[in-house]
């Protein structure tokens, strides 16, 4: 009865009347302010992932929803729920339409506003972790498709270049870039978890809400804003930047940045990303394990999630990256049973073939490159004088180049892999006669291995990534075969499981 009301009144189903506000979009945003006000985490959560999104799956699938000064009077013309309904307005039209110019431009405004807000107004505010990461992950999103769609020149009107010209500041990298790095300084965020390793705060334990009656917006947004500038980096491709402000947070541990599960596949994604590109391919392997693992067993229960079908695609971009990591870096006793059984279905074949470095590996390496990585962005505003072309692929062409790059140079190492792999000890004479290359280029060739078996950590430490290393003494190779310590943990933890499965259903057996 309600859609056919709303149809009707707004014009049909292709009429959209911004000013028309349903009876359920009256009563979703009258209590979405009470519990606001109430600070009534848990209700305001159902409210954004529940209320919401059945909401728009009724009345909303192809139209916006009310505009704010349409729902404004129901909430008192409150300055601080308008900017937080109209950033949910613009995520949804994000989502399911698209957006015209001038909205991208008004949700920077939008998003503008709302952070001096929390920078530099009175926020006494508790909101679910989901929406605040929801609003720096659209916030960096947004971003994103601005670039992308900015650089797209070739089919603008000349009204949309006008625009271009007058809102030249719009979606600016170091605008997007200062309000991150605001929302980090202001909530001193590095300072609380450096005190939280040492026990003297309790923002990890309590997922960073505060329950003495104050508020978590500012905390939490500067939490995840190093998330987000991790990402915008990556976008960049500044790799060293990206995972220098990932640093405060010790992904190694649970933290806030699991509590949802966006954020925590973000974060391994772009941070498991930035790894590969700087060679640190063991640091890659691990924590891609740990989560691609971790979505194996938990997946299911995010199935009703409106993040589901995202979860899903980085999933799967996560599994050929790893898939690379291990083809330029065989680790393969650093990969669990199950995901390693996922990764041969997947790319078991290919794999095998990447490790021929033909034409056909390289193209290889090409698809699952495009595939996996971000949609990488070029900043600067483009000229805008005639004649206009595309350069949106430009910063992606460029990326890809660097990476093929890196594993061409990558070519002659597997054939010396294999040999070295055969012996443990070897002259330098024998091994360039099996290699058919004279000696001066094998020692070119071993010092190239040297090279690219290793790389630089975050400390500056160099670390190795061989599986097989060596050393050469009055011209003989001397292998040493890195002997991965077992892990016993994993092996008694998944007997445990089958034995409290085996309890289980022993306990629901009725004796006679």
């Amino acid at each position: 009865m309600e859609i056919a009301e709303y149809e009707r009144e707004s014009g049909g189903e292709s009429g959209y009347d911004p000013n028309m506000v349903p009876d359920s979009v009256k009563s979703f945003v009258v209590h979405m302010y009470r519990h606001i006000r109430d600070k009534n985490v848990y209700e305001i959560h159902q409210m954004c992932e529940t209320s919401f999104q059945s909401i728009s799956e009724r009345l909303f699938k192809e139209t916006p929803w009310p505009s704010v000064e349409a729902i404004a009077p129901y909430v008192d013309n409150d300055h601080v729920f308008c900017l937080l309904y109209r950033e949910m307005w613009f995520r949804h039209l994000y989502a399911r339409l698209s957006p015209t110019l001038k909205q991208r431009i008004d949700s920077y405004d939008n998003y503008c506003s709302l952070f001096q807000v929390v920078l530099h107004g009175v926020v006494n505010m508790q909101l679910p972790n989901q929406w605040l990461w929801d609003m720096v992950d659209e916030f960096v999103y947004q971003f994103q498709s601005f670039c992308q769609f900015r650089a797209k020149l070739k089919n603008k009107t000349e009204e949309e270049i006008a625009l271009l010209r007058q809102h030249d500041k719009a979606w600016n990298v170091y605008g997007v870039l200062n309000f991150l790095q605001a929302l980090v300084e202001k909530s001193c965020i590095i300072q609380i978890l450096e005190q939280d390793k040492h026990g003297l705060e309790q923002f990890t334990a309590t997922d960073g809400y505060d329950y003495s009656g104050g508020s978590n917006v500012l905390k939490v947004l500067g939490y995840f804003s190093m998330v987000g500038l991790l990402r915008v980096h990556c976008l960049l491709g500044d790799y060293h930047t990206a995972l220098k402000w990932l640093q405060p947070i010790d992904i190694t541990q649970q933290g806030v940045y699991t509590s949802v599960i966006g954020c925590h596949i973000a974060t391994i994604y772009h941070y498991g990303f930035a790894n590969l590109m700087l060679r640190r391919y063991l640091d890659s392997v691990r924590e891609f394990n740990k989560i691609l693992l971790y979505i194996f067993k938990t997946k299911q229960y995010h199935q009703k999630s409106p993040q589901y079908e995202q979860l899903l695609k980085k999933n799967e971009q996560m599994y050929a990256l790893l898939a690379l990591c291990l083809s330029l870096c065989p680790q393969p006793d650093l990969v669990d049973d199950s995901v390693s059984s996922q990764l041969r279905d997947k790319y078991g074949e290919k794999m095998m073939r990447m490790l021929r470095y033909d034409d056909e590996a390289f193209g290889i390496y090409d698809e699952l490159f495009s595939y996996a990585c971000p949609k990488f962005i070029t900043p600067s505003p483009p000229c805008l004088e005639e004649p206009l072309v595309n350069y949106n692929q430009d910063a992606y062409r460029l990326q890809l180049k660097m990476f093929l790059y890196e594993v061409k140079q990558q070519q002659l190492l597997s054939g010396v892999r294999t040999f070295l792999k055969v012996y443990s000890s070897i002259s330098l004479a024998k091994l360039a006669n099996y290699m058919e290359v004279d000696e001066p280029t094998l020692r070119t060739i071993l010092l190239t291995y040297k090279h690219k078996t290793h790389a630089v950590d975050s400390d500056g430490r160099i670390i190795s990534n061989a599986d097989i290393d060596f050393y050469i003494n009055n011209d003989m190779i001397y292998v040493v075969e890195s002997k991965p310590a077992k892990r016993y943990g994993d092996f008694f933890l998944r007997q445990i499981a089958k034995l409290e499965g085996v309890i289980n259903d022993m306990d629901r057996v009725k004796l006679e």
